[in-house]
């Protein structure tokens, strides 16, 4: 078994309050769970109306599989355009971890 998790260190765009904020972040990690079928959640900087950290993680038996769906989640959130990705940790996690 594997585990892999994803971290997104975000700016936001034109956003100018906390509700401005859940209307970008709300529909990226709904998507991010619809697409892929990941564990994800806003995980950091809840109280920062333009900063924004999104946690991610996906089980599999199959490290190569696990490393396409994190490399496929990871362009998802990079090409929105309301949403600046100013980082990613990346960590995968064996059965021998």
């Amino acid at each position: 078994m594997y585990v892999g998790t994803l971290s997104f260190d975000l700016l936001l765009g034109d956003v100018r309050s906390l509700k401005e904020k859940r209307s970008v972040v709300r529909p990226l990690v709904a998507e991010l769970h619809r697409k892929f079928a990941v564990s994800v959640a806003e995980v950091g900087d809840q109280d920062l109306y333009r900063r924004a950290r999104i946690g991610l993680a996906v089980v599999s038996g199959d490290p190569g599989h696990l490393t396409e769906v994190m490399d496929r989640c990871e362009r998802l959130v990079a090409a929105r355009p309301e949403v600046e990705l100013l980082s990613v940790h990346r960590r995968l996690h064996g059965d021998d971890d």
